[in-house]
This record gives C-alpha cells, sequence and structure tokens, in this order.
C-alpha cells in the first residue's frame, strides 16, 4: 500500500454504517444562480454549507432565506480559502466525506449520486470529477484558454508527480476528511488545486476520477483582475506548482510514485 495506509486503516470502520456526508458550495456574487442550485441539491444532499465569499450583490440576501449552514467572508478572499473553510467545518462536525461543487450551473447537482457512489467503494481519498475522462455528445466547448491551460497544467502534474489526471481543475469533488487533515493546504487562490494536488500525492493519498458533463453557460465568464489575463495566470499556476513540489521536498518523478 501507500503513505495512505495509516489514514485508511484508521476510517476502515465507518463503511460498516453510512458516512455523513457534507455538501460543500463556494459562492461569490451568484445572486442569479444561487436559490435554483440550493432548490436541486437538496433533492440529493441534506448537510449543505455555503461558503459566500465577500458576495456583493444579492448572495447574502437570498442565502439568508435558505434552510442551509453559512460562512460569509466580510471580503473576497477566494476559492482556494473557500476550499479551506469547507475542509476544516467539515472535520470540526465530525463529517467522513465533503463534497464539493460550483454554483453557477456549470456542475449538475443529479450527479451527486454519483459521487456517493464511489464513496461507497471505500477505495479512494480524494474522488475527482473530470470533464475530459470521456466525450460526452451534449457537452459544451469551453474557453479556448482555459482549456489550454488546463491541459498544460494537467499534463505537468502528470510528469512531475507521476499522476494519470485528465482534469486538474474540476471543482466537482469528495474529499475523504480524515485523509485531508495532514494537508497544510494555504493557497487562497484559483491556483488552489496546484498546491492540492502535490500534497495529496506527496501525502499518498488515493486519488481516482470520474466522469462529469461538461457545461459552459456562459463562455463570456472571466476570473477578474489580473487572472483573467491567460498568461499571468498560466504564470501562477506554475510557480504555485514550483513552490508546492519545493515545500514537499522531493523530487520531480518521485511524488506519489
Amino acid at each position: 500500500m501507500t503513505a495512505s495506509d495509516p489514514v485508511r486503516s484508521s476510517t476502515l470502520g465507518f463503511m460498516s454504517s453510512q458516512p455523513r456526508i457534507l455538501l460543500g458550495i463556494p459562492v461569490f456574487n451568484e445572486a442569479q444562480y444561487v436559490a435554483d442550485v440550493l432548490g436541486e441539491v437538496r433533492k440529493y444532499a441534506d448537510d449543505i454549507l455555503v461558503i459566500d465569499d465577500g458576495s456583493t450583490d444579492e448572495t447574502p440576501l437570498l442565502l439568508a432565506a435558505q434552510q442551509v449552514e453559512v460562512i460569509r467572508h466580510a471580503t473576497n478572499r477566494g476559492y482556494g480559502r473557500s476550499m479551506q473553510d469547507m475542509l476544516r467545518w467539515a472535520a470540526f462536525d465530525g463529517y467522513d466525506w465533503l463534497i464539493t461543487m460550483d454554483c453557477d450551473r456549470q456542475h449538475e447537482p443529479a450527479a451527486i449520486p454519483i459521487f456517493r457512489d464511489a464513496i461507497s467503494k471505500d477505495d479512494s481519498d480524494v474522488i475527482s470529477g473530470s470533464r475530459y475522462l470521456r466525450h460526452e455528445a451534449d457537452t459544451d466547448a469551453p474557453p479556448a484558454d482555459r482549456r489550454a491551460i488546463n491541459a498544460t497544467m494537467t499534463a505537468a502534474l502528470n510528469d512531475r508527480l507521476g499522476l494519470q489526471l485528465t482534469d486538474a481543475f474540476c471543482g466537482f469533488k469528495a474529499y475523504r476528511v480524515a485523509a485531508c487533515a495532514s494537508l497544510e493546504l494555504d493557497v487562497d487562490g484559483y491556483d488552489f488545486p496546484m498546491q492540492f494536488w502535490v500534497q495529496a500525492s506527496c501525502r499518498g493519498l488515493r486519488m481516482t476520477e470520474l466522469p462529469v458533463r461538461l457545461i459552459y453557460n456562459d463562455p463570456s465568464r472571466c476570473f477578474g483582475g489580473p487572472l483573467s489575463d491567460a498568461t499571468h495566470r498560466q504564470a501562477v499556476y506554475e510557480a504555485t506548482l514550483d513552490r508546492a513540489i519545493r515545500r514537499c521536498g522531493v523530487a520531480d518523478h518521485i511524488v506519489g510514485v
């Protein structure tokens, strides 16, 4: 087995009963979608946590009418910070798994049972959705720069860490909470996945991908700020990947092998 064996041995017993699963959703200015998305999510999840990352539109008012837990950032802290908060909440409140998804209708709540089925197999610590694992006839075409950067950074992770990922940036994921407890995650921005994959590989977490539908309702939607520039965005991702590998203190092609 791998370095994740101690984690697995400490959690083997939980599958004798239904695991406690928290559904986490980061939001930022999602007034257009939040009520409808949460209405759909409640069909498949009982425990829901929303991270309102400093929304300045009507999102906070709409969330106040929802029967969900909410953490509100006073200012926009970033996607990575929202991920860290969800993992900490899940660990503190004793959940076995955290499933995360976006609130912009690019992730289908109807796919939540697919993640539950994968969790029930009890053979992974990270179950990551992939929009490119298989081709579906009804998929949308992603913006060219996003697809190119995703492909480039996914290939870099695979080459440097010995992984076999097909989609490094999909936010539709399931995390075994106990397995993630040892990760030292502190990247607050959209470059969070670069740090996460390196640390997960370094700690020997078992990773699985499962196909999810590729949906882009608004191809013109941008990251905002400097990351809207594709060249700058890729440079940020590459720098974070380099730092994360150095921080783990292992050479390329050795992590995760």
